[in-house]
């Protein structure tokens, strides 16, 4: 604690709070007594800036002046820092510095200009525009196949607007009279209203993504990030925030150069959502604590799986007609992302190809092949040369005739690795890797849906425990300060349909034989729509209609094997809505889901109590996504934004917090023991060093656990054991005489979740503890030297 009595240096844990309308900052700081007693150390708020009228989640920042009044303004700001910090909490909040919404050009002060006065805006630099390729081309109108034609009939002049619908748009000075007719008023504009299928091929300024209502802010110019930022810094200097979540780095121009200008503003923690490929690290160079931690979900989820499922979930999913080659899913994925979702960058980049001489359209083959050949999002030249290298050699090998075009790109770039050419490449490909990857292959690839997460890896089944011992060393080594994740606002499905699906793998011939039943009698319209839907249905038991049906539809749109966004097929979303009608009209095939699903619950519940121990306590810093602290069942947005009953966390809370000790059930009370245990520990002792403990028996490889030196001890004080595998545990007869030696050291090993004194035996240095007993009342178990229980 400072001497002002702020939070210092990296928090011990954040717990993050999804604000909107429904959850305003009045409303958070009501909750921050709670989220102290929960055991957390700074509370993480999404974005505060004012937004799009309407957002529920903050992330389409319309003015970056100004805190937003729908979440209560400055006052309301000051007011939630002033009482976290007088509790002891420190504060954080995400930053979207990539882009700004201009859904609603009338909102957004700086759009607005550059409508009205197109490259003579005084705000036409702050936003990577291309003003030589004609007017701005805003994709708006509807089109029923007439490229939009219809649709500019609806066109009105209103108040000194032009007007389409509920949209309104600027008119540039002296550009109407009374009684001008609307269509000439619209063609003297600096921007002309377009057909929202022209998006993707045609526009001249850079999106997040293929979201065209999303505009990329030039935040590599140091005007713009002073104007930017000049609100986000004044919490900083003002001592309001503790701590920044930088939201998608990748897509910025030059993301190191824009994280040391903003380290050198802000003396606080920082973190990047960054996704590392399996063995990637973050450049050396960035001053950053690290990533927002979706290469820890990677590995924790990992070691609950069972690696010895892949051939029999292999082999169900080819018999099913789906794909599980995941390299050639991804390669097909990434190249339509890249030749149809992302055509307008695509176009952009092939105009700067250095050959005068080549064909454009081979230029954008080129262009779109190397931006869909990257093993990583993007390389950071030129500390990424070995990264760019692949990409290129990729490509390369691929495409043998676009070889010319390929290497003088890559000569070009090579040679100035800061000028356009290699700048906007680098910023493409990590669009068309999360796209390709994120929003389209895991949900062709539907072999094993626990493996297809944010960050994830499919083609690694599961990870050994040796392996998740090695990367929990490297990461208490190089970022012990990064944090930590198991569910986010952007991943695929929750930490504990995971942690059920996970299970699936210690019975894979149970439930490819159950598929094989159950999918001739009520089928989706695809067959990796189908496989996703078993498992989306069993991961997420017991799910109403219409989150099951609307998690599906997004699934089919995302893939776009049957039905996609922008060609919807009513007949096959029509076979996914009924699907769950068809599911209960068959008495019999209803009945033997639910007691499959049933029959998974409670491992789930031990797969998902043992991820959050080894999260909560493991090296980096961990972040509780809002209401994961009971069973959350929750799947891909919006689904995961739904609102939370804090009440109903507060009263068991308070129980635990008296001494009680739940039993593990469907209320979830023994989890949030689990994370009240696990964070006022971390809050407390302040766990350092990372030491992998070795189980010793016939169950041995049933067991996760390491220890960590705490606050004033001298040696390795604070243990986390964890179970794994807890199906095939139980078939093998238990822990039997499986034994975990502990280090050894003065006082008496206490598990903290129950409150006993471990009963151990030393010996040639070691105290040795039966797992059957440490394991005995929950899967899981924190101990702690000499320590008193938490609560």
């Amino acid at each position: 604690m400072s001497s002002d009595g702020r939070p210092h240096g990296p928090p011990a844990s954040t717990y993050r709070l999804q604000l909107g309308p429904g959850l305003t900052l009045k409303e958070a700081t009501g909750l921050l007594d709670h989220l102290r007693g929960t055991g957390v150390d700074a509370v993480y708020l999404s974005p505060v800036l004012t937004a799009t009228p309407g957002s529920d989640h903050g992330y389409d920042v319309v003015d970056p002046t100004r805190v937003s009044e729908v979440l209560g303004g400055p006052t309301a700001l000051a007011a939630f820092a002033e009482r976290a910090h007088a509790l002891g909490l420190g504060v954080v909040v995400d930053i979207v510095p990539n882009h700004m919404s201009v859904a609603r050009p009338d909102a957004n002060p700086w759009w607005w200009d550059v409508l009205a006065h197109g490259r003579d805006s005084v705000y036409a630099r702050c936003f990577d525009i291309d003003f030589h390729s004609g007017p701005l081309l805003i994709p708006v109108l509807a089109d029923d196949g007439d490229d939009g034609r219809a649709a500019l009939t609806e066109l009105t002049i209103a108040d000194g607007h032009l007007v389409y619908f509920d949209k309104r748009f600027p008119l540039a000075p002296g550009t109407h009279a009374p009684g001008d007719d609307v269509t000439d008023v619209h063609l003297r504009q600096h921007y002309r209203l377009v057909s929202w299928r022209r998006g993707d091929g045609e526009l001249a300024y850079r999106r997040f993504f293929d979201v065209d209502h999303l505009a990329a802010v030039r935040v590599e110019d140091p005007g713009i990030f002073d104007a930017t930022h000049a609100e986000i810094l004044r919490w900083g200097h003002e001592g309001l925030i503790d701590g920044l979540r930088v939201d998608h780095v990748d897509g910025l121009s030059d993301p190191g150069g824009y994280l040391r200008r903003l380290a050198e503003r802000f003396d606080g923690w920082i973190v990047v959502e960054k996704i590392l490929a399996p063995g990637e690290n973050l450049p050396a160079s960035w001053p950053v604590a690290g990533t927002t931690g979706y290469d820890a979900l990677r590995q924790v989820c990992g070691v609950f799986v069972d690696p010895a499922a892949e051939p029999v979930l292999t082999a169900l999913a080819r018999e099913h007609g789906v794909a599980t080659d995941v390299a050639e899913i991804d390669v097909r994925a990434r190249g339509h992302a890249a030749g149809e979702l992302l055509h307008t960058e695509v176009r952009r980049i092939a105009a700067l190809t250095p050959l005068e001489d080549t064909d454009p359209r081979q230029a954008e083959e080129a262009v779109a092949e190397l931006l869909a050949s990257f093993d990583v999002y993007r390389s950071y030249l030129p500390e990424g040369e070995a990264d760019w290298a692949r990409a290129v050699r990729t490509a390369a090998d691929r495409r043998p005739d676009l070889q010319p075009i390929l290497k003088d790109i890559d000569r070009s770039v090579r040679s100035d690795p800061r000028g356009e050419l290699a700048r906007r490449v680098q910023q493409t490909s990590g669009m068309v890797v999360a796209m390709g990857t994120e929003n389209t292959a895991f949900y062709r690839g539907t072999r094993f849906v626990a493996l297809n997460e944010v960050g994830g890896d499919p083609a690694a089944f599961g990870m050994d425990v040796a392996d998740f011992h090695s990367a929990q060393l490297r990461r208490e080594a190089t970022e012990p300060h990064t944090m930590t994740t198991l569910s986010t606002h952007d991943t695929k499905r929750s930490e504990d349909v995971r942690a059920r699906l996970a299970v699936l793998s210690e019975i894979p011939g149970d439930f490819a034989d159950a598929v094989r039943r159950w999918s001739p009698r009520a089928p989706l319209p695809e067959p990796a729509l189908d496989l996703l839907g078993w498992q989306t249905l069993l991961g997420a038991w017991p799910i109403d209609d219409d989150r099951l049906t609307a998690y599906l539809l997004k699934a089919a749109r995302e893939a776009r094997l049957g039905t996609s966004w922008t060609d919807q097929d009513p007949e096959f979303e029509d076979r996914i809505r009924s699907w769950p009608a068809r599911l209960r009209a068959d008495g019999d095939l209803h009945a033997e889901v639910q007691a499959f699903a049933e029959s998974i619950i409670a491992p789930g519940w031990s797969n998902a109590l043992g991820q959050k121990a080894v999260q909560l306590l493991g090296p980096g810093v961990p972040d509780v996504y809002q209401g994961t602290e009971l069973w959350d069942l929750s799947l891909v947005d919006p689904d995961n934004r739904r609102p939370v009953d804090h009440r109903a966390r507060a009263e068991p809370l308070a129980r635990i917090e008296a001494g009680w000790r739940p039993p593990i059930d469907a209320d979830g009370a023994a989890k949030l023991h689990l994370v009240h245990t696990c964070l006022t520990a971390r809050r407390d002792l302040r766990p350092t060093g990372y030491l992998p403990l070795n189980a010793e028996g016939p169950a041995a490889d049933h067991a996760l656990a390491f220890a960590r030196t705490t606050r004033g001890s001298h040696g390795p004080a604070l243990a986390v054991v964890a179970t794994r595998l807890p199906l095939t545990l139980a078939d093998a007869g238990g822990w039997a005489d499986t034994v975990l030696p502990l280090p050894s050291g003065p006082g008496d090993w206490i598990d903290l979740l129950t409150g006993r004194a471990i009963a151990a035996e030393r010996r040639d240095g070691l105290t040795t503890a039966h797992l059957d007993e440490v394991l005995d009342r929950y899967p899981v178990a924190v101990l702690a030297r000499g320590r008193t229980p938490v609560g």
